[in-house]
């Protein structure tokens, strides 16, 4: 029998250890998790033939159609569906909506003719069947299997020979020649690679839901998203019925799309207009808030960012707080407003939010972060109807941004009739052309303070 040892794990980036540590050197953090493991006789992820020697030149291509979940959203997210053979991780806070918007997929999948194991470790099978009866959906053709053991598993799919497998969740399989328990360091890390290895090999696409802990990153070890094709997160309030799906990782895809649902009684709703979505509760005539038209991967969207400028009566520190923005780049507008435009923010609370749970990293919000502080520091509205676009230096400039022409075209769909942007991006004859056209207005500015005076009622 071959002999127990006992092993520390770092349950962050993965380090392993066979004495204790106060710390894990690695990442320096309390993360160190001790493990009972029994030795397997061989490791599954050195099994296979070897490899030959090839010239790149000489691989013939793969050209694969992508398999297409029937979900625009999430197709939209992994590029344009799923490719085959991709191993894709799917995480998010519990209750969010993970198995449903995978339910709801396996059985688009289904609907196209393709066949589909679903995998559930949490669930019974009847607990699954009232689920889908709950949604409303018909699984008639989708094959299901209640099962936590990894190579009953395996052999269920090596039987099956489906197209498309989802496993939920990970943290629920393991494998017994292992030891340790379900979700341990060990245990992610082998079974991910064997269904790596289990993908690859017979070319079936693998989605897989993954825990996420109270910091909001997936449970078990970093290098769990270094081995999947694909890390998706899904994202918003459990009790509110916003849902955003972003890419943290695709090989095979852009890292910048977003997928937008709604959380309804009969499941996971696409949304097919955003920006109206984002607008409907924006109030007509109230200081602080500006609209701003913003690129997410290919989809341009209008987003309400709102700023509140307060006295601080607490005596200490002012408070800086950015929710769906970077903290570091709103602490640089705000002092740009104090050193150019001679705000005194200096003893304020500052407050900033981005509508409707969207996280914008591009520069080009600067502008309307800035006006909506200084919106709401003055206690005057800025123009209705009006969008405002421009990354902000911190000279006080009004720098250019790109896809302008994508952006103007969305406000103009959703009603805008003006819109006060860089004046480095009127270069172009195509942008005067499109404003005698469309009659929108397009009032360019160069500076910051220029632009404050314009945009106030």
């Amino acid at each position: 029998m071959a002999k127990i040892r006992t092993v520390f794990n770092c349950h962050e980036c993965g380090y392993k250890t066979y004495k204790w540590a106060g710390y894990c050197p690695v990442c320096k953090g309390d993360t160190l998790v001790e493990e009972q493991v029994v030795p397997a006789d061989k490791s599954p992820r050195l099994a296979g033939e070897g490899g030959e020697l090839t010239l790149l030149e000489q691989i013939p291509s793969l050209e694969q159609e992508r398999l297409l979940t029937g979900i625009k959203e999430l197709d939209r997210v992994l590029g344009g569906g799923t490719v085959p053979g991709s191993v894709v991780l799917v995480g998010g806070d519990p209750g969010i909506g993970k198995s449903t918007l995978l339910l709801q997929a396996a059985l688009g999948f289904v609907s196209s003719g393709l066949q589909v194991i679903y995998v559930t470790g949490e669930e019974s099978l009847a607990q699954l069947k009232m689920r889908a009866a709950r949604l409303g959906l018909n699984g008639q053709s989708l094959l299901v299997l209640a099962d936590t053991e990894y190579s009953r598993i395996e052999s269920k799919i090596t039987e099956g020979r489906p197209q498309v497998v989802v496993i939920d969740s990970i943290q629920t399989v393991m494998k017994k020649e292992l030891g340790g328990v379900p979700g341990s360091v060990i245990q992610l890390r082998e079974v991910t690679a064997s269904l790596v290895q289990l993908a690859k090999s017979k070319q079936i696409t693998f989605f897989i839901i993954g825990h996420v802990t109270k910091e909001g990153v997936l449970a078990g070890p970093r290098i769990l998203e270094h081995m999947v094709d694909c890390v998706l997160n899904f994202e918003g309030d459990r009790y509110q019925s916003f849902r955003i799906l972003r890419a943290a990782k695709n090989r095979f895809g852009s890292t910048s799309e977003l997928g937008i649902f709604t959380m309804e009684a009969e499941g996971l709703t696409e949304v097919q207009n955003p920006s109206a979505l984002f607008l409907s509760e924006r109030p007509a005539f109230s200081p602080g808030s500006a609209v701003v038209p913003v690129m997410e991967g290919s989809r341009p969207l209008l987003v309400e960012v709102q700023g509140l400028v307060s006295p601080s009566y607490s005596g200490g520190i002012p408070r800086r707080t950015a929710t769906g923005l970077d903290i570091n780049r709103a602490s640089l507008l705000i002092a740009v407003l104090e050193k150019r435009v001679g705000l005194p923010l200096t003893s304020c609370d500052i407050f900033i939010n981005v509508v409707g749970g969207v996280k914008i990293m591009e520069p080009a919000v600067d502008l309307a972060v800035a006006l909506a502080l200084a919106s709401s520091y003055r206690d005057k509205p800025l123009k209705t109807r009006t969008m405002f676009v421009g990354e902000v230096g911190l000279t006080g400039e009004v720098r250019p941004v790109g896809r302008l022409a994508e952006r103007l075209q969305e406000g103009l769909k959703m009603g805008y009739t003006c819109c006060i942007l860089p004046r480095g991006n009127l270069r172009s004859q195509f942008f005067r052309e499109q404003q005698a056209k469309n009659n929108l207005e397009l009032v360019p500015v160069s500076s910051l303070a220029e632009a404050l005076d314009l945009a106030m009622e």
